[in-house]
């Protein structure tokens, strides 16, 4: 170690550390006292931390010192107080991680002999949890010698129960089940190995846990309810792991499953439903573990998922399906201490919901929605017939003078609206011929003069699933609910009926009947608004949410009530600017305040005066502040008119380019910079005009991309700069057009710097973008890149290309359904530019292009799980091909995957059942079938014109896109038949070329040429 200068109180520190570990009670004791005196004193904590940093040294034992503390503590494992023993297990299992095997030899045998001691039961307890605690640190090397000689004498436990009391039984399940995951997770290398190892026990194991399955589940009883859901767990993983679990050897559960399930009803209603027993909601075990009924029951159902999901096992329970159904449904009903939550706590309510909170009702629905998923129309029928016969019982129950009569028809009600979707899919498609509308509307009809304070949950519900099957029911029927919605706002009622209210409104506003809505919409926003001031977390978004349906059906209405909503939603965004969902649903409301006519200019009119002074001074302001100020500008920016465009301006334009030239936070840079792409995209050619000085406004632009580009500037920093680039190139390309040589050397610095792949696949949008610019002279613009450096490289076409053609493979697909779930990088737009624009490359035949070689495809050269270390010995290995042919793979490609796209739309709407019985045929490529078919010229024509046609519809309903790459004319492309027609195109003009690259393309990719030359 390096010679450290120490002072005085430093040297005094030292002394006093050392002495803390003094073997003398009283030198020990001093220490202590000095150092908590110490503590007191100003740069006590500064002068630690050097110590700590620069002094301190871990006592070191010596080899001896540690067997003996290994054998005591071995020897106090079965000490009688648990909490102690719990102590000594977890120090045991954290010696072990570190001297087991290796230098601690004899603890499994130690430990294996202390289980079997019947005589010692606090041993044999010892010994399970820190088995436990260790098997959690098994790997793949420990697991397979371990479960030979540990599963006998855990079976051996778990048989025994007139030896071993429930709660040793359940410790050695838990071994079990962390063993048998341990070789689950093994099995997708090894399977063969962990077959062999555990289907000589599955038998054995199986009818232990049949055994205990098959006895009803007894109430009150938390150990019961743990070593049921011990072997639930153990057996998932069996089902999920194991091939060798055969149907045969699940017969042997199903009838004790059975008996689980339906006792387990019982007790669940009597417990938890009704509440005259004890559910131990809450409830752990000394060590940590979850016993109370509420966690078997999930367990349960998790158990029963995994089944019907399961392609073998469903067809055991295919007959018990309308059973299993009909059940489930009663666990969904409201609990004794839901009610008592839910009234007291409507954010409770909104949260369970909305699946946030994990419950029984959560995991009871996941369940149904395996049914209907994997059951087909047998699955969809036996959910209606369930729900049809739970509503008749609810009605016998209410004439019988029931009090609790609404429970089961708010679970049954709770259960449809929880499958909306498959449902109304099978009505469409004709999977079902029960009208969905007419079973909502006899539930429904009949409960709809109920009192609202006697059955509030219920009442809720009502409303919840008017919402959710508004595409099935009467017009009249949803009028009524609409209105009662409305005016449930503005009356007091318990607060879980609003919330059912809220849900109805959002979903039926936008599409109700504007006559029947605008002469009660002045007293629907101020009712809401009302509600906003009583509402918080949960309840503010959905109030929130429903405001903003509200505003986009008034249109006219909002104008007049615009100078009272405004304040109060600025307001409240100001308050919550710290919360990301708060703020962001109230500038959704601010936004549909804005889209509304004659609001935008009195909204502008209140914002921006509040953003001027916190742009301009942003040191002064909390945290978040100015980030939320800029998100809050830039939606009153896009598509504004240029009076409001010009006004924020010459409130804020100066600040924000301050902003992005000093700030060092982030967030502040990333809206900072958006804020300045919708300034350019909103003010384009007029936006340099209104500056004191015609030249100041462009050089502010350009400082704010040099710094944006700096290559020594974090990425998250720059992570929208490809967006704000992209807007000045758009429109304001003449004066971009003099500083384009420099804007390529910063775009290939920061790309080289750059350490988040959406920056770079946003940079190389530009260079994708600046070459539809540059046509019909792309090879200028090639020859330009060749003239620009490039670190590590010839040149920056070379660079620039190599990178391009790694990205694209990782580009959202062309198609907007995949592209909404990789939106960081702009979904259809980028993948459209980037696409044409490698053909335009390729068209141009230039020689450079031969010249650079670059990686293809990854050479698979290892079989099995990539471990950290196996890729650091042999890292992945790549081809290397010419440019033109990389290029052409990625263009047959992407018109393959827009081809696949249309082909999984078809299979959505091909017969359920066939899926359902898993008869239905590997899909075959159709480009491939087709181009074998030597009639089959017309039916390939067919095909792409329904590729084409179905690129444009998914384009129609994809999702609002960024409205500022929606006004790039390349956003109309319709790519497919781009992509066809650049391939005729590109054969006819060179014929030899185009054969000689297709040539390394792989057989799909051939065969999908053949079909586009052979229209």
């Amino acid at each position: 170690m390096a010679n450290v200068v120490v002072d005085e109180d430093q040297q005094w520190l030292l002394n006093c550390l050392s002495a803390t570990l003094d073997p003398n009670q009283e030198v020990r004791s001093f220490a202590e006292a000095s150092l908590n005196q110490a503590s007191l004193q100003p740069g006590f904590g500064r002068g630690l931390s050097k110590e700590g940093d620069e002094s301190f040294q871990h006592p070191a034992v010596s080899s001896d010192e540690k067997a003996v503390i290994r054998i005591l503590l071995l020897s106090t494992l079965g000490d009688p107080n648990r909490k102690l023993c719990t102590a000594i297990s977890m120090a045991i299992a954290s010696i072990a991680v570190y001297d087991w095997p290796e230098s601690w030899p004899d603890l499994l045998p130690f430990l294996l002999k202390l289980i079997a001691d019947q005589s010692d039961m606090n041993g044999v307890l010892g010994a399970l949890r820190c088995l436990a605690l260790l098997s959690g640190d098994l790997d793949d090397t420990m697991i397979p010698t371990l479960v030979p000689v540990l599963f006998p004498c855990l079976y051996t436990i778990v048989s025994s129960s007139q030896t071993y009391n429930k709660y040793l039984r359940t410790k050695a399940l838990s071994i079990v089940y962390a063993c048998t995951s341990m070789l689950g997770a093994m099995s997708g290398v090894y399977q063969a190995e962990t077959s062999a190892l555990i289907a000589p026990m599955l038998k054995p194991w199986v009818d232990q846990f049949s055994f205990i399955l098959e006895h009803p589940v007894q109430p009150e009883d938390p150990d019961d309810w743990s070593i049921r859901m011990e072997v639930l767990k153990c057996l998932n993983q069996f089902v999920q792991n194991f091939p060798s679990f055969t149907e045969s050897e699940f017969m042997v559960i199903v009838g004790p499953l059975w008996q689980t399930f339906v006792s387990s009803l019982r007790v669940y209603t009597r417990s938890a439903i009704e509440g005259t027993e004890d559910p131990y909601e809450g409830s752990y075990d000394s060590d940590g573990a979850e016993k109370s009924l509420d966690s078997f029951v999930i367990q349960l159902f998790e158990f029963l998922l995994t089944i019907v999901g399961s392609t073998k096992l469903v067809k055991v329970v295919a007959n018990n399906i309308a059973d299993l159904v009909y059940y489930t449904i009663a666990f969904l009903q409201v609990t004794e201490q839901q009610v008592h939550t839910w009234s007291m706590d409507a954010n409770q309510f909104v949260a369970d919901d909305d699946d946030v909170t994990y419950s029984c009702r959560v995991s009871g629905a996941l369940l149904l929605e395996e049914v209907a998923t994997c059951c087909g129309r047998e699955g969809i029928d036996a959910i209606i017939n369930a729900a049809r016969k739970r509503f008749s019982e609810s009605q016998q129950e209410k004439a019988g003078g029931s009090v609790v009569w609404w429970r089961i028809r708010e679970a049954t009600l709770f259960a449809l609206a929880s499958l909306s979707e498959q449902l109304l899919e099978a009505q469409v498609s004709g999977h079902t011929k029960v009208s969905l509308g007419n079973l909502l509307e006899q539930m429904i009809t009949e409960d709809m003069g109920i009192g609202v304070h006697e059955y509030p949950f219920l009442y809720a519900r009502m409303f919840i699933s008017v919402a959710k099957f508004s595409s099935v029911i009467s017009c009249g029927i949803l009028e009524h609910f609409l209105h009662a919605a409305i005016k449930t706002i503005g009356i007091g009622v318990p607060p879980a009926v609003k919330v059912g209210a809220c849900r109805a409104l959002s979903q039926l506003l936008p599409e109700g009947n504007k006559s029947v809505i605008q002469p009660q919409m002045m007293g629907l926003l101020s009712s809401l608004t009302d509600l906003l001031h009583q509402a918080s977390d949960e309840t503010l978004h959905l109030v929130l949410e429903t405001l903003q349906a509200a505003i986009r059906a008034g249109h006219e209405s909002t104008a007049s009530a615009e100078p009272i909503i405004s304040p109060i939603i600025l307001n409240m965004w100001a308050l919550h600017v710290s919360d990301p969902f708060i703020s962001i649903d109230a500038i959704e409301v601010l936004e549909a305040i804005k889209n509304a006519p004659g609001c935008i200019r009195p909204l502008a009119s209140r914002i921006l005066p509040y953003l001027g002074p916190v742009l301009n001074k942003p040191q002064q302001h909390p945290d978040g502040l100015v980030a939320g100020s800029l998100d809050l500008l830039t939606m009153l920016l896009k598509n504004a008119p240029t009076d409001v465009v010009k006004a924020a301006y010459d409130v804020c334009f100066d600040a924000i380019i301050r902003i992005v030239l000093q700030s060092d936070d982030h967030s502040e840079m990333q809206n900072a910079t958006e804020c300045l792409a919708s300034f350019v995209s909103g003010g384009r050619q007029e936006l340099l005009a209104w500056g004191s000085d015609s030249g100041f406004t462009m050089r502010s632009l350009l400082d704010a991309v040099s710094r944006l580009l700096d290559p020594d500037l974090e990425s998250s920093g720059s992570l929208f700069v490809g967006s704000y680039i992209l807007q000045l190139i758009l429109h304001l390309p003449s004066q971009m057009g003099q500083h384009i040589q420099d804007l390529i050397v910063a775009l290939v610095r920061r790309m080289q710097s750059a350490s988040i792949a959406g920056l770079k696949s946003s940079l190389l949008l530009i260079f994708a973008r600046l070459i539809h610019m540059s046509a019909p002279n792309v090879e200028q613009f090639i020859n330009l890149l060749i003239t620009i450096p490039a670190e590590g490289y010839q040149n920056a076409f070379l660079y620039v290309m190599s990178e391009w053609t790694k990205q694209q493979g990782k580009f959202p697909c062309t198609f907007p359904l995949l592209a909404r779930k990789q939106r960081e990088i702009q979904g259809a737009y980028q993948i459209k530019v980037t696409t044409s624009a490698l053909a335009l490359l390729l068209s141009t035949r230039n020689p450079e292009l031969s010249n650079i070689n670059v990686q293809g495809h990854l050479i698979k050269s290892m079989a099995g799980i990539t471990t950290r270390s196996k890729a650091k010995s042999a890292p992945d290995q790549w081809t290397i091909v010419p440019l033109p042919t990389k290029i052409l793979a990625l263009l047959v490609d992407a018109l393959i995957e827009i081809q696949e796209q249309v082909q999984e739309a078809e299979d959505e709407d091909s017969d359920w059942e066939e899926i359902h019985e898993g008869d239905m045929q590997s899909d075959k490529d159709l480009l491939s079938s087709a181009a074998a078919t030597p009639f089959g010229r017309s039916a390939n024509e067919l095909h792409l014109e329904a590729m084409a046609k179905a690129y444009n519809e998914n384009q129609e309903d994809d999702y609002e896109d960024d409205t500022l790459s929606t006004a790039d004319p390349l956003n109309e492309i319709n790519l497919a038949n781009y992509l066809m027609e650049f391939f005729l195109k590109f054969s006819q003009s060179d014929r030899q070329l185009f054969d000689n690259l297709c040539q390394s393309l792989t057989l799909a990719q051939q065969n999908a040429i053949k079909i586009v030359l052979n229209r």
